[in-house]
């Protein structure tokens, strides 16, 4: 099995149904380290429930990104891993992180990439007025929300829909498809070909 770190930074239900996953032998990878920028994330606390290592980065010691970024590398190195997953992670990984592990860093967005990239992709999709939203999972590259698309998964926008409402749909669809996209990574089942991803027999 491979050895997947995550980077969260609030309550870690992503890293939740991937765990869960895991339990149920539905995905063939170990999480061995669980890292957040918040010191009090419930992210930490799950993943201590279940004997993971966990630990808070503080961004406050590090005088940039890259330097941040160095630390939590070195982190990630140690327990030589071989996936890097973002659950929430509220930080832009910079270069020097992305050149570190290349096609090897995951992020899910709660909208059907290239539409409505950044931090508020639900209430974006929602304002616009489209009848159909979802979520995306993707290698994260230098952009926002610009990686090669790994998996999608489509959910309708209904007529009297709050951003509460379709969020809680949107993230049912991401606990189903997140978990798969790291099992297709972790059984070698995905090549990267310029933008497009495609998953092999």
């Amino acid at each position: 099995m491979k050895r997947v770190a995550v980077l969260a930074s609030g309550q870690g239900t992503n890293l939740e149904a991937i765990l869960e996953e895991i339990a149920q032998g539905k995905v063939a990878a170990r999480v061995v380290l669980v890292i957040s920028d918040r010191e009090r994330a419930p992210a930490l606390e799950r993943a201590r429930r279940r004997g993971i290592r966990a630990m808070f980065v503080d961004p406050g010691l590090y005088r940039s990104r890259e330097e941040y970024d160095a630390a939590v590398i070195g982190e990630l190195k140690e327990e030589r891993v071989e996936l890097v997953v973002l659950a929430g992670f509220m930080r832009l990984l910079s270069p020097l992180f992305i050149r570190e592990f290349p096609m090897r860093v995951m992020n899910i967005h709660p909208a059907l990439l290239p539409s409505f990239p950044g931090t508020s992709g639900i209430e974006d999709a929602l304002a616009y007025g489209v009848k159909v939203t979802g979520c995306t999972v993707h290698f994260v590259d230098e952009g926002l929300d610009t990686g090669p698309v790994i998996l999608q998964e489509a959910v309708p926008v209904i007529q009297d829909d709050t951003a509460e409402t379709l969020h809680q749909r949107v993230h049912a669809a991401e606990y189903r498809l997140y978990p798969r996209a790291v099992d297709l990574f972790c059984r070698d089942k995905l090549k990267v070909e310029g933008r497009r991803c495609y998953i092999v027999e």
